[in-house]
């Protein structure tokens, strides 16, 4: 079930919409993605756009993360340039932020209608490709 307004890390939209505002500049980098460790820090991110595709803020945010000893993300929320506000992660993002954390809530809306959501009702009846969410299913065999 999605999480209430209260729920929202604002400390975390307000990184993001920083990076967003102060790093995104021309066509290069137009997105920035916040994330918040298990451990409680923030970490944060740009997207790397090239003609031939380019990973988004999400993915570039989890390398950064891993880079930085962070493998475990609580929340994330991505940014868009110009002021655009919170922009939800695409089809990509989705399957890979649900492989790699499977219990992760992102942060999607806009303006004071912004709500936590967890990956999984972002990306339903998703395909299971990662191992370690196999795990975590109730065993078949007797």
């Amino acid at each position: 079930m999605a999480g209430q307004p209260s729920d929202i890390d604002h400390e975390l939209v307000q990184a993001a919409a920083h990076v967003a505002r102060t790093r995104c500049q021309g066509d290069n980098h137009t997105m920035a993605a916040a994330g918040r460790t298990e451990d409680g820090r923030i970490v944060t991110a740009v997207n790397t756009y090239h003609f031939t595709g380019g990973p988004c803020a999400e993915l570039v945010l989890i390398g950064t993360a891993a880079a930085q000893g962070a493998y475990a993300l609580r929340t994330i929320v991505a940014v868009g340039d110009r002021d655009r506000g919170v922009v939800p992660p695409c089809g990509r993002c989705r399957q890979v932020l649900l492989d790699y954390f499977p219990a992760v809530d992102v942060i999607v809306g806009n303006g004071d209608r912004l709500r936590a959501v967890p990956i999984a009702e972002l990306l339903p009846e998703s395909y299971v490709w990662a191992d370690h969410q196999l795990d975590t299913e109730p065993s078949k065999n007797p």
